[in-house]
């Protein structure tokens, strides 16, 4: 298999990217299609879709190995569950799958056809192997159990951001920030109260503490340019 796109979005890295999709649904990410794949009749109807399913590489786990246990973030990362009892990164093949808003089409643009999206959980550059529509009468199972993760993530943090620090992130990217900042983008395993947390966002590198359940964004400057990037 080889990439039919790869996704535009504003984490740098895996670190303060949304567990799961939709949870930040302020997000927005683009899908840019690689160039044997950008051909708008592939897209024919897509529209008519409010949602679909992305299924992507977990790419920043590359020889990473995998385990037949992991340690969910859900259980505290300190209970063991089967791999395929999980949607742990560590996989056999690390494939991933998210459901995300289409948002809109933008058909005409440098790079050819672009699908912006919301809700999504990927990091920037993240492979997509395949794009398929979500059809709500095979797709949606209410009457489905969810495991250990029946129940929704914990009671969000509260978030405190200094005005003069959030005059730094762009207006439209304020509320995606604040809802991510609100999952509490730690590990489960790292909950050290005095320790200063950070993460690259939007092109910028954010830094935090956690002490109970406020966060408070002590620092938000340029994040540093990465080698070879454009």
């Amino acid at each position: 298999m080889e990439p039919v796109a790869h996704v535009r979005s504003d984490f740098s890295s895996k670190f303060g990217v949304p567990r799961q999709a939709g949870l930040v649904p302020e997000l927005r990410a683009a899908v840019v299609f690689a160039p044997p794949y950008r051909v708008p009749e592939a897209l024919r109807g897509i529209e008519g879709f409010s949602h679909l399913w992305l299924i992507w590489e977990f790419s920043q786990n590359r020889g990473a190995g995998w385990s037949p246990t992991v340690r969910p973030p859900r259980l505290g990362g300190n209970r063991r569950v089967g791999v395929f009892a999980s949607r742990s990164p560590f996989r056999p093949n690390p494939i991933g799958l998210s459901c995300v808003r289409l948002e809109r089409v933008e058909p005409d643009t440098p790079e050819g056809p672009v699908l912006v999206i919301s809700g999504a959980d990927l990091a920037d550059g993240t492979p997509i192997l395949d794009i398929k529509p979500y059809v709500p009468y095979a797709d949606c199972r209410p009457e489905a159990s969810g495991g250990f993760a029946a129940a929704p993530p914990e009671e969000a943090l509260a978030v405190s951001i200094p005005p003069t620090l959030l005059e730094r992130v762009p207006p439209d990217r304020r509320a995606a920030l604040a809802g991510v900042l609100a999952l509490d983008p730690r590990p489960p395993y790292q909950r050290d109260p005095d320790r200063v947390y950070g993460f690259g966002f939007a092109g910028l590198e954010v830094r935090f503490t956690v002490r109970e359940k406020r966060l408070t964004v002590v620092d938000i400057e340029a994040a540093p340019t990465r080698p070879g990037a454009k």
